[in-house]
């Protein structure tokens, strides 16, 4: 049953908390200058996810979102993996919450995947070649984090939250997989031990021998092997732990601003780990026209990166206005926060 035409994706869904923080809010609590922080950063503000939502809710969400789009019946989705930094439970899958919550069919392929921030495009990766082989009809991908940051951390200014999904397949694909590219080395930039509730990062070093050296490798890898440069484009994705990493990797390939401009979420979202640079491609699928191409690269530290090159249809027409849009959940009905809820939300305060 090898399916021999178009495999990509058919829809997709994002879901992103309304509450927020301000950078400023932040830096005036540990006495940092704000200007000096959203400069280096580029960021403004980040998302914040409410005390009852965690990445199974987020998950669930952004999978109803997709599903609208493509119309597809729940019960012929033959896989449901969700990459996470933060799943709910130490041993427990979301996986099988989200399915139930969808009216999925018990008969069905399930697992979490975790690989720092790669782990949403992870599940795209293994779908898209499940559904190429014939062995599920669709596939459904999320990329979903509440993700932490140490209180006085530089990861607290960008730790965000927000859910990415993604249903691929064969029949009406929007976004039809034209080629991938896969990168990785040994390279411990960041980490979380069992029972650490924060996790431990490298200071600079998660950006030159980490983050720009795999993304950047991925890039001219999967450029090659498409046998494209960036001026083909329209559009251009990269993980995003903060709004200056993506800029500078994308920029030194030889993408433009206005390339990676619909993307760029990262200033008023912050670092959504796993669903970081899936989410900017929702903001894209959201605008983009037949005939787009798009040029996307993951990034997870430990460390790695998965690289896509997608091609829109005419079928993307159908879809894009059927349910909310990534931005405007981004840009509208907000709620900010004082560093005191904020604590207050995220467990930050301890007995």
């Amino acid at each position: 049953m090898k399916n021999n035409g178009k495999v990509g994706i058919v829809g997709h869904g994002s879901y992103i908390p309304r509450n927020r923080i301000t950078i400023e809010e932040i830096a005036k609590v540990w006495g940092a200058d704000p200007k000096s922080m959203e400069k280096g950063l580029m960021l403004r503000e980040k998302s914040v996810p409410g005390p009852d939502e965690d990445v199974i809710t987020m998950s669930v969400e952004a999978a109803r979102n997709a599903i609208k789009r493509c119309g597809i019946n729940p019960k012929d989705i033959g896989a449901i993996y969700i990459g996470s930094e933060s799943h709910p439970y130490a041993v427990k899958p979301s996986g099988t919450v989200v399915a139930e919550a969808i009216n999925a069919t018990p008969e069905i392929h399930c697992a979490d995947f975790e690989f720092a921030c790669k782990a949403g495009s992870e599940g795209m990766y293994v779908c898209l070649e499940q559904v190429r082989s014939g062995s599920i009809k669709y596939g459904l991908a999320i990329g979903a984090d509440t993700s932490q940051g140490c209180p006085s951390d530089a990861l607290e200014y960008s730790a965000s939250a927000g859910a990415a999904a993604f249903i691929l397949g064969g029949e009406k694909v929007v976004a039809e997989v034209l080629e991938t590219y896969a990168y990785m080395t040994d390279t411990p930039d960041f980490w979380r031990r069992e029972h650490q509730f924060y996790p431990s990062h490298a200071g600079r070093f998660t950006g030159e021998p980490a983050f720009f050296k795999h993304v950047n490798a991925c890039a001219k890898g999967l450029l090659k092997k498409s046998g494209t440069k960036p001026e083909d484009y329209a559009f251009a994705v990269f993980h995003q732990p903060n709004g200056k990493f993506p800029q500078r990797a994308g920029l030194s390939l030889g993408f433009t601003k206005e390339q990676m401009d619909t993307g760029w979420l990262a200033p008023t979202l912050g670092n959504t780990y796993s669903g970081a640079s899936p989410m900017g491609l929702t903001a894209i699928l959201d605008i983009a026209k037949p005939g787009d191409l798009i040029f996307m690269v993951s990034y997870g530290s430990g460390a790695g990166s998965d690289g896509f090159v997608f091609k829109i249809t005419d079928h993307i027409v159908e879809t894009q206005k059927k349910t909310v849009q990534t931005r405007a959940m981004l840009d509208g009905n907000k709620k900010y926060l004082s560093y005191g809820e904020y604590a207050k939300y995220r467990g930050k305060i301890k007995r």
